[in-house]
């Protein structure tokens, strides 16, 4: 559709020009078609340039000299391995509880109030210095993955004593085991060294499968026993 409509530009382009190489009588009465005319001359070579460029992208693609850009997508599992998959589902949870704006982000208000439903309410500076110091694209609101570094920076005791976000992960009733500042780098340490990642990883999702498949084995037994019963009554 948009490459029919660039063609309709040229092709009325160069109408005007062929009537403008015929040399047309100045004159009062054709001024407001005069105006029209540059009005369609600039139109048609916007759509020129629009055109052009994107004819050139398309041949910088084929001939390999340009890269489409490709989307990262972030996975909480794999990135933040210290944790265990069961902690980052109540971190998720916890984020989509006071996420309610349902946008995939905590703004500052949100915040607010999620501080104050822990027992720790801030000021507006306090909350703009949390945030900041975890907001790593500087849009003045934490993602998920912001809120994850949170967690992180406590349990590896990079947090001070009297910092917000240290209380928040404190009082967010989630075990990652934070032990404040002092000496806590020294036990996560130990606690990384100590597990294995990759073999909690896949004994927990061993774990829900096996758990899926238990309920999806005594749904089948409560249809059964349901239908027997409705057979019953038939007979």
């Amino acid at each position: 559709m948009a490459s029919e409509e660039l063609q309709k530009k040229l092709q009325r382009r160069l109408a005007i020009e062929e009537q403008d190489s015929q040399g047309e009588v100045p004159g009062s009465a054709d001024e407001p078609s005069r105006d029209c005319q540059e009005q369609e001359k600039e139109a048609t070579a916007n759509a020129d340039q629009e055109l052009y460029e994107k004819l050139t992208r398309r041949l910088s693609i084929n001939d390999g000299t340009t890269q489409t850009k490709q989307v990262k997508v972030f996975n909480p599992y794999t990135e933040f391995k210290e944790f265990s998959r069961k902690q980052i589902k109540a971190m998720e949870s916890m984020f989509k509880l006071y996420d309610s704006g349902k946008d995939g982000y905590i703004d500052l208000m949100e915040l607010k109030l999620m501080m104050e439903k822990l027992g720790a309410p801030q000021t507006h500076l306090g909350l703009k210095n949390m945030i900041k110091e975890v907001d790593e694209d500087f849009d003045g609101k934490l993602s998920f993955r912001e809120f994850l570094l949170i967690f992180r920076k406590a349990a590896a005791g990079e947090l001070d004593e009297d910092s917000g976000l240290l209380a928040l992960a404190k009082l967010s009733e989630i075990d990652v085991s934070i032990k404040g500042v002092k000496g806590a780098k020294e036990f996560f340490e130990a606690k990384v060294k100590a597990l294995s990642v990759i073999s909690t990883f896949e004994a927990e999702l061993k774990d829900e499968q096996n758990e899926r498949k238990h309920q999806e084995f005594e749904k089948k037994q409560r249809r059964a026993a349901f239908r027997e019963l409705q057979a019953s009554f038939e007979q």
